[in-house]
């Protein structure tokens, strides 16, 4: 067993993996950047080091700084973790070459699996059908095009180099193929340091299965079963299970003996995961099915396959990393009952997903909820935008898929998350679906039920409970004269009270009907009454944050006039969504631009958000510069009338 590793990646994973070293007595070194000092994989850690600037480029995906500090540190092994470098075969390469043990796949293995297109070509020779496609060498744009229209629409670009979602697009037609292919390309080379793509043909009501391998050094491949990633959202997975549910029996043998080949055809060391399309929405024995791609290190959804089998995973990466056997042969390995995982987001449903970044005033999981939580969040710390957006992996195991599901919604129930805005209600909501218990479901369930998913349960009632709590008096007061309880010496009283609602400058009507009495709250020109109070109250300086449901009603005291309140939506102000890099300024004034033409890009949490024109006009002026760092509200773009000719 190796004595000491260094961690070459950050939040829950890190945290994960220093759990297990732990407890196998194996010490460890945390690495982490500028955003990340006060981070808890830092804290729960042996040793730590800093290795360069908030942003991923300059700091986790640099392979020198990290090799460096596992030098510096002693540290005999490094784990990537999942994302960053995880399977990026360079550094692979660079551990071997430094004497420092990879704690995953060769190099050559990554290269011949680990990327798309290479391990289409594994898989031919395996007789293992794949999606048809491209996934040549060539990259040049016009080729790509040629070879979209070739395969016919709609097709999916994807980045060669890695997974998550990240770099792939869906392309309905050829007039939108330059566009999507640009915007995949950039966030491939953000994300992985490689910008190339393959493109596949979009296979129909498909069905996402993978299945966990193992190998090791001695020429023995397990699988440990499948799970299904069929709940996804722009391509990234929100919600996975294990075993995939209404899985026949003999797919399950044919799909976990395809990944098993695949993996021993290139002596494959540590864990991979292969992932397949099925086609139809059904699992049964017939069903057509494809290999698309294999994951050449461990998964976000590790947890839901440790839950049925009592097995820990990142053990196993360690003793295969130190040149141990697998700890069981194939006949050995069972699974039990059934996992759900869900993943928790820092960002906003009913805003079409914006990442929301900022400081958590509350975060818990009540005791007793029977989950796993797997996160590296605390109540203080701080979301910033250079990241992904998951900040926490909840995980159920029960005896049936029902009960595993209910379980989870019970403990998304009880989760408190303050701050940041988190997608508890959106997951809540997809468990509760009838077509997903019902397993009526494929990849694309969530877009087409996306309206419903993502409805805001928060309306008036909720917005006056949150300002009746926040209008309460506040412990701490040096007497009646400070409280906000109206205190007179007469009888009732009405004032207005201004206050910033969820970012909207709103003016409540407050009258208390005597000393000690809560007030009673209105809105003008609504009659709503508060129907429940808040789930929980979190305060804060010169506010509150009101839950409900998982959702929240953040209420502040104004700090601003309310003309200086400008939601970014106005026609001829384009602003920034979030706190983020501009990668693309598409104008320079004096461009006469459409109502929906392509604007800006600004990209935060490793996602990329278009900005467009609002109306027809003129570009007046463009205020940043592609490359720039800019804050939530700024200007990028202004717009103004065209001027008739």
């Amino acid at each position: 067993m190796l004595k000491k590793i260094l961690i070459a990646n950050r939040g829950e994973i890190a945290c994960r993996i220093i759990r297990t070293a732990r407890r196998l007595g194996v010490a460890t070194v945390a690495v982490y950047s500028d955003a990340d000092r006060e981070a808890l994989h830092v804290a729960a850690a042996d040793e730590a080091v800093h290795i360069g600037p908030s942003p991923s480029t300059e700091s986790y995906l640099r392979i020198d700084r990290i090799i460096a500090a596992a030098k510096a540190t002693g540290a005999e092994g490094i784990h990537p973790g999942y994302g960053f470098l995880a399977e990026n075969a360079d550094f692979a390469d660079a551990c071997k070459a430094a004497g420092i043990t990879f704690v995953g796949p060769s190099g050559a293995s990554m290269r011949q699996l680990g990327g798309k297109a290479a391990a289409k070509a594994v898989a031919r020779a395996a007789g293992v059908p794949v999606v048809p496609g491209y996934d040549g060498a060539d990259q040049t744009p016009a080729l790509l095009r040629r070879e979209a229209d070739r395969i016919g629409y709609p097709v999916m670009i994807k980045a060669v180099a890695g997974g998550g979602g990240r770099g792939m697009r869906l392309v309905e037609s050829g007039a939108a193929f330059q566009a999507a292919l640009e915007s995949a390309q950039r966030e491939a080379l953000s994300s992985f340091g490689d910008a190339a793509v393959l493109i596949e043909k979009v296979v129909q009501q498909p069905r996402h299965v993978e299945v966990q391998v193992f190998g090791d050094r001695h020429g023995n491949v397990v699988h440990i079963f499948e799970r299904d990633c069929s709940l996804q959202r722009r391509n990234q997975k929100v919600i996975e299970e294990a075993p995939a549910p209404g899985m026949s029996a003999a797919l399950r043998e044919k799909m976990c003996g395809a990944a098993v080949s695949l993996a021993r055809a290139v002596g494959y060391e540590g864990a991979g995961t292969v992932e397949f399309l099925v086609e139809g929405g059904s699992l049964g024995p017939k069903a057509p099915w494809y290999f698309i791609e294999m994951n050449t290190r461990l998964q976000v959804e590790h947890p839901v396959t440790e839950a049925i089998t009592g097995l820990d995973l990142v053990e196993w990466q360690l003793r295969v990393a130190a040149g141990e056997p697998l700890p069981l042969k194939q006949a050995d390995i069972s699974m039990s009952g059934h996992a759900i995982e869900v993943r928790l987001c820092a960002e906003d449903p009913a805003q079409g997903f914006l990442p929301s970044i900022g400081r958590v005033a509350a975060f818990a999981l009540p005791d007793g909820r029977n989950v796993r939580l797997e996160t590296a969040v605390r109540a203080g710390d701080v979301i910033s935008p250079f990241y992904d957006s998951m900040i926490a992996k909840l995980i159920t195991h029960s005896a049936t898929r029902d009960a595993a599901a209910d379980q989870m919604v019970s403990a998304l129930n009880w989760l408190i998350v303050a701050g940041p805005r988190v997608n508890a209600s959106f997951l809540r909501a997809l468990l509760e679906h009838a077509d997903v218990r019902a397993l009526r479901m494929d990849t694309g369930l969530i877009g087409r039920e996306i309206s419903a998913l993502t409805r805001s349960r928060i309306g008036t009632p909720e917005v006056l409970a949150a300002a009746q709590r926040l209008l309460l008096p506040v412990g701490g007061l040096k007497g009646p004269w400070d409280a906000l309880d109206g205190f007179q010496l007469g009888g009732a009283r009405t004032i207005s009270v201004p206050m910033v609602v969820n970012g909207e400058a709103r003016t409540i009507k407050a009258t208390w009907a005597g000393v000690g009495e809560p007030p009673h709250v209105a809105l003008a020109g609504d009659v709503a009454t508060i129907t429940e109070p808040p789930d929980a109250c979190v305060d804060v300086p010169g506010g509150l944050y009101a839950i409900f449901d998982g959702e929240q009603v953040e209420v502040r005291w104004p700090t601003y006039d309310a003309d200086d309140i400008d939601d970014g939506h106005a026609a001829d102000a384009v602003r920034a969504p979030i706190n983020g890099k501009v990668a693309r300024v598409f104008v320079k004034v004096g461009d006469v631009v459409a109502k929906g033409d392509r604007l800006a890009v600004v990209e935060a949490m490793k996602m990329e958000h278009v900005l467009t024109a609002a109306r027809d006009g003129v570009v007046a002026s463009v205020a940043v510069g592609e490359g720039q760092q800019v804050n939530q509200g700024a200007l990028l773009v202004s717009l103004e009338e065209e001027a008739e000719s």
